[in-house]
């Protein structure tokens, strides 16, 4: 006789089942029906661990000792995070999981709704199944944003959306939706930061991203969560005929972070840029796992992501580009480059490729070393102080994920927050 050996359930584990028998099913826009069927998923998978392929050097299981509690809404934070950007803005908060308008722009210029989830529930929705994050996301959700820009909307002001989390010891699950209509322009900006910066709580946001056809959109996710905080980001884009899609991550904050996206080309001619910056030190894990769906022929992606990672902090890149057998004439190039800064630094890159077309232009790559000893020299010998000429030479390794932005506004914005993270605003031009 065989049975199927059954796996303990973890700490973490036992408490989310709790906490789920405990739950309002009526919250953040989801009905009942759909939370029960996410934990059914769940349990049946539970927490990812390193026998899950996608999840090999991040082994949630092992990692997430205990599960907090969901926040409890309504408390509004003492101080609010000013605007990243100097330019216009619209800003929008969401305070431990839930949207409040109270605390953003009171008006939105023609073209842009916003609405909470609660009024217009979060359905068909765009990510892919059997992710025990999602389904965690989904079965726990808070509540979130949904932002909607019409065709041919051309946006001065940037889209700024700010998740703080206000309770130590908490967790918070929001699901956002951003719909971009045809032929729109617009950058939306995403930011994640705790209260306190010593604070230890969780954190697991969800956004589903659509582009029209022929829109022109620049995403930014700002990391910077509390020191102590677990940071687990799901997104989902859909990028239509003729879009130009860039997506830039920088990681600099939490214990724990990992960042999971999922692209699909629905259009032919459509152009993608997903890059990233990952700044780390201390005993901080850092996790982004990409994938891109080139589902249709003559689109173009590309993919850039760099890491500075210092003291016993481990930085995690998995990247995949899949080319379907249709999708003739794809053009997909992907890079990851990491410099370490100690000998108890660590990285693992994993750039692949899954080609099922014979027609096509892709290729991946991965370096990894420490900082050139000639040109430290070279600076030192010009009377340059040692530790100035690393901050030097560690911007100047950065300066392509930012530069190939395209988008001086962006480019302006993301050199400013790493000059800072690097302790280098005196080499701002």
């Amino acid at each position: 006789m065989n049975a199927e050996a059954r796996v303990k359930e973890t700490q973490a584990e036992a408490s989310l089942i709790e906490q789920f028998s405990k739950l309002a099913k009526d919250q953040g826009g989801l009905a009942a029906e759909t939370r029960e069927k996410a934990f059914a998923d769940f349990r049946s998978a539970g927490l990812p661990h390193r026998r899950v392929e996608e999840w090999h050097y991040t082994d949630l299981r092992a990692k997430m000792r205990e599960a907090y509690a969901p926040a409890e809404g309504g408390r509004t934070p003492e101080v609010l995070p000013a605007p990243v950007d100097d330019g216009p803005v619209l800003r929008l908060f969401i305070v431990d999981g839930q949207y409040r308008a109270d605390l953003g722009s009171s008006e939105m210029p023609e073209g842009v709704t916003v609405s909470s989830p609660r009024e217009v529930e979060v359905k068909d929705s765009l990510f892919p199944s059997k992710d025990a994050v999602i389904d965690l996301n989904t079965a726990f959700c808070q509540g979130g944003v949904v932002v909607t820009v019409a065709p041919g909307t051309e946006l001065t002001e940037a889209i700024e959306i700010v998740h703080l989390v206000t309770q130590p010891e908490t967790a918070s699950y929001s699901r956002n939706r951003i719909e971009i209509g045809a032929q729109a322009s617009v950058l939306v900006i995403e930011r994640f930061e705790g209260a306190a910066s010593d604070a230890a709580y969780q954190t697991n946001a969800a956004s589903e991203i659509s582009v029209g056809d022929k829109a022109r959109v620049n995403i930014i996710k700002l990391q910077d969560e509390a020191k102590a905080a677990q940071h687990l980001d799901s997104v989902s884009i859909k990028v239509g005929a003729e879009a130009d899609v860039h997506h830039f991550t920088l990681n600099a904050g939490g214990d724990l972070s990992r960042t999971q996206m999922f692209v699909e080309f629905l259009g032919e001619e459509a152009k993608l840029g997903c890059r990233g910056i990952s700044i780390l030190g201390s005993k901080q894990h850092s996790d982004v796992t990409l994938f891109v769906d080139h589902a249709v022929p003559n689109c173009e992606s590309r993919e850039l992501y760099k890491s500075v990672i210092d003291e016993k902090a481990r930085c995690v890149f998995q990247g995949k580009i899949v080319v379907r057998p249709d999708a003739q004439k794809t053009d997909g190039q992907m890079m990851v480059q990491s410099l370490l800064l100690s000998e108890e630094a660590e990285v693992n890159a994993k750039p692949e490729l899954e080609i099922f077309a014979d027609d096509v232009q892709c290729a991946h790559g991965s370096t990894t070393g420490d900082i050139d000893e000639d040109l430290l020299f070279y600076l030192r010998a010009r009377g340059i102080p040692e530790a100035d000429a690393r901050k030097m030479l560690i911007l100047a390794f950065l300066a392509e994920a930012v530069e190939e932005t395209e988008n001086d506004r962006v480019i302006a914005l993301l050199e400013s927050k790493v000059r800072a993270l690097l302790g280098a605003e005196e080499y701002a031009e």
